[in-house]
């Protein structure tokens, strides 16, 4: 299997996926856009997935590869591929969809429950989730959902958690693929947009408990099986 991911920034890699993929000898390649890269065509990969950044969707001026970026997600996704956007990458999805991305009342960063909705009883990807589940959060912004795409998770403080897009296309607002050395990163990169507020622990509070992270990563595995099945 030939699974192409997007790289945004050098401290978000791909986490737990990583070893899910190398445990199953697929072929990995990687566009650091950061650093230049080209992206690649469609028809080179089998699946795409999309990380996360700090950087905003319309942050073109700024980043000028998320046009030529969002204009793949949006082919691959015409081409019925597999798609798996965590964060910004499940962003970049909800816009290549036509959907709006804006800025969130409140930033959601720390550990805080996720909802299921009653919509994923429609669709396989989810079967292995509990109605509930703790998820880690890093993210100011939100997709509406797009139109076609079913709104499968929500939290208190973001109405539109997840969704999910034909039978292999996912976009997910929370991490399921942080590490403890991913978390480590995140807060020592992004330590300015830790100011106290609701839905905003401190970095003590996120690491306080590192047996999650195994938990978080044991709910990844079972939506790539899910999404290898699909």
């Amino acid at each position: 299997m030939r699974v192409h991911w997007l790289q945004h920034v050098p401290f978000e890699g791909l986490g737990s996926i990583q070893p899910w993929l190398e445990a199953r000898s697929c072929q990995i390649s990687c566009s650091r856009l950061y650093a230049g890269d080209a992206l690649p065509r469609p028809q080179d990969f089998d699946w795409l997935i999309v990380m996360g950044g700090p950087m905003n969707v319309d942050d073109v001026a700024h980043y000028p590869w998320l046009a030529a970026e969002i204009e793949l997600i949006r082919k691959t996704l015409a081409r019925d591929q597999t798609v798996l956007g965590i964060c910004l990458g499940a962003q970049l999805m909800a816009r290549a969809l036509n959907a709006e991305v804006h800025p969130q009342n409140a930033s959601e960063i720390g550990w805080f429950e996720v909802k299921l909705t009653e919509l994923t009883a429609q669709s396989p990807l989810f079967a292995d989730f509990s109605p509930t589940f703790p998820a880690f959060h890093w993210h100011g912004d939100s997709f509406a959902m797009p139109a076609g795409a079913g709104h499968m998770a929500r939290s208190v403080a973001c109405k539109n958690q997840a969704f999910v897009y034909g039978a292999r296309a996912v976009g997910l607002q929370f991490h399921l693929e942080t590490t403890s050395e991913s978390a480590a990163a995140l807060i020592e990169y992004c330590a300015d947009e830790l100011q106290p507020d609701d839905y905003v622990q401190s970095a003590a509070q996120i690491m306080s408990q590192p047996e999650r992270f195994a938990e978080l990563n044991r709910l990844m595995d079972a939506l790539l099986n899910r999404l290898a099945q699909a």
